[in-house]
């Protein structure tokens, strides 16, 4: 088993996103920039990203699109996974010195996150796990809060001799993609019978969280902006596709949530 955080150890899990936007160049120089994604290729129009030799995002440039809609179903945000709680106040102090506008900063219990928004309006996480044994678990439920995140806690675990961020380290991963949708317990029907997602959490009848294999989620759902919505206006920016890792799958595949929403599914073993 490789080093990567237990998101990628499950039997499914994220691979890759797929974004469509205006300006691919501007967008790949923020998530490089600020993000901390490195350029691994091009191929036409699209611009692939990731860490180190890892693939996580792909920009594919679609100059005459209309802009996201998001009171449609779509993309809530994308989660990229750092290995650790210093890599995380790395982060946060790349942040703080380049003045980065973040939209909030959360401590889930399992997990401590922070978000931001990328120029074309798609929603970015940048979070790191707590050991997965410390999560507190009621029957198939997991214990998720929104609560005050420590900042100076986190920033506090780097040694004074620290180099600082030099961009997401490898074994960074998309953990999870929350994406909206017009109704919450559709998504969790559809995640189940595609892919066997256990439904782990929920808040109310607008949003739920699922997983593979124990994970806090690899995939949430929620209606918040969205209620009702239907299928996708696939002439708009924003989320192109979801790449997913999974031990079950035979061959490559290529579904469509309730929503349009594009799944793609590739065959491979955990880490």
């Amino acid at each position: 088993m490789s080093n990567l955080p237990f998101a990628a150890t499950t039997p499914v899990s994220v691979s890759r996103v797929g974004l469509k936007a205006r300006d691919a160049q501007a967008l790949a120089n923020f998530y490089r920039d600020v993000v901390g994604l490195q350029e691994l290729a091009r191929d036409g129009e699209t611009i692939t990203l990731g860490a180190g030799s890892r693939a996580l995002l792909d920009i594919e440039s679609d100059k005459a699109a209309q802009p996201d809609d998001p009171r449609s179903a779509g993309l809530f945000h994308t989660a990229f996974l750092l290995p650790s709680r210093a890599d995380l106040g790395r982060w946060i102090k790349h942040a703080i010195d380049k003045r980065i506008p973040v939209d909030g900063a959360s401590d889930h219990l399992v997990s401590e996150a922070l978000y931001l928004t990328d120029p074309e309006g798609n929603g970015i996480e940048i979070y790191r796990d707590r050991p997965h044994d410390s999560w507190k678990w009621t029957g198939s439920q997991v214990a998720m809060a929104t609560d005050q995140l420590d900042i100076p806690s986190i920033v506090a675990e780097l040694p004074g001799s620290d180099g600082g961020w030099q961009g997401m380290p490898e074994n960074s991963i998309v953990g999870h993609v929350h994406l909206r949708v017009g109704e919450p317990a559709s998504a969790a029907d559809w995640w189940k019978t595609q892919f066997g997602f256990d439904t782990v959490a929920k808040y109310g009848n607008s949003a739920v969280f699922l997983s593979s294999g124990g994970y806090h989620h690899h995939i949430g759902a929620n209606s918040w902006q969205s209620p009702g919505a239907g299928k996708r206006d696939l002439s708009r920016t924003g989320l192109a596709w979801v790449e997913m890792r999974s031990a079950d799958a035979k061959a490559a595949s290529t579904y469509e949530d309730p929503w349009g929403t594009v799944i793609r599914a590739l065959p491979g073993q955990p880490g």
